[in-house]
């Protein structure tokens, strides 16, 4: 494709991390970008929680882990270093059974010294991580489960209710937008239809944005204007649609997660729209 194949879209940016990157990446494709970061991923090594559930699988270790983000994983072994527990951590996870939800969370697995039983690679999805242990069998397995923002309720009462006992470990914390005057200036342009689409690189930055929006009292506005497809949601992926499906709000997406992809996903999706 020609590298101006966004020009003259205009493109609401909700997130934080590697927003430089999405940024970038747009505007060397013609488009006028709009940044609004919706939530702010704040660093661990103080998290009093992670702690007490990392002693807990190191006290009581799991049949299974999975892990559903390649920077989660990586940043729970690394934490965990800095306690003090890193090498226990280590010896518990390759005593475990491990499952990855796709090649980036499979590559931090690999990179630690550990080696996977299973990798969803076809999907990238957690619901084919669902099947798989479910096919498997999880009745009075011990599981532990790597969030990654979503709070993944399905999948967790699928296992809980299969007779699983689910400890989940979450490795990301979520702190409100930095900036809260260019959050609300993306909201309004949303409601304006002042940006054609908005992308969303992580089920958290969904929820920021709604949040805010039902803060200032212009949730369903927001909302009218997704639904209607004049401001069109474009995620990373499944999983950060998820929350928006959930609101009515039907985007695109591309079928592997990664920024690239995504981007390259809303040029097909203008190029079909510029056609005669």
């Amino acid at each position: 494709m020609s590298a101006q194949t966004l020009a003259g879209w205009r493109v609401g940016v909700t997130a934080d991390r590697r927003a430089d990157d999405q940024l970038d990446l747009l505007r060397r494709k013609g488009a006028e970008v709009l940044h609004g970061p919706t939530m702010r991923i704040v660093p661990l090594s103080d998290d009093a929680r992670l702690a007490s559930v990392t002693r807990e699988l190191l006290a009581d270790p799991p049949a299974v882990v999975v892990a559903t983000t390649g920077q989660g994983f990586r940043g729970w072994l690394e934490v965990a270093s800095d306690w003090g527990l890193g090498d226990a951590l280590h010896a518990m996870l390759g005593s475990a059974t491990l499952l990855a939800r796709g090649p980036k969370a499979r590559g931090a697995i690999r990179g630690a010294g550990l080696r996977e039983a299973w990798s969803a690679d076809e999907t990238e999805s957690s619901p084919e991580v669902l099947a798989h242990l479910l096919d498997e069998g999880v009745d009075g397995r011990r599981i532990a489960v790597q969030l990654h923002g979503d709070p993944m309720t399905d999948f967790l009462a699928a296992l809980r209710s299969a007779g699983a006992d689910v400890v989940t470990v979450a490795v990301y914390r979520w702190e409100p937008p930095p900036d809260l005057p260019a959050v609300d200036t993306l909201l309004d342009a949303i409601v304006a239809r002042e940006v054609d689409t908005v992308t969303f690189t992580s089920a958290p930055a969904v929820e920021g944005l709604v949040h805010r929006a039902e803060g200032r009292g212009m949730r369903e506005e927001v909302l009218a204007a997704l639904r209607s497809g004049e401001v069109l949601a474009c995620c990373v992926g499944p999983v950060t649609a998820a929350p928006l499906e959930r609101l009515g709000v039907v985007g695109i997406a591309p079928e592997r997660f990664r920024l690239g992809a995504m981007v390259k996903r809303l040029e097909e999706h203008a190029a079909v729209l510029a056609r005669p």
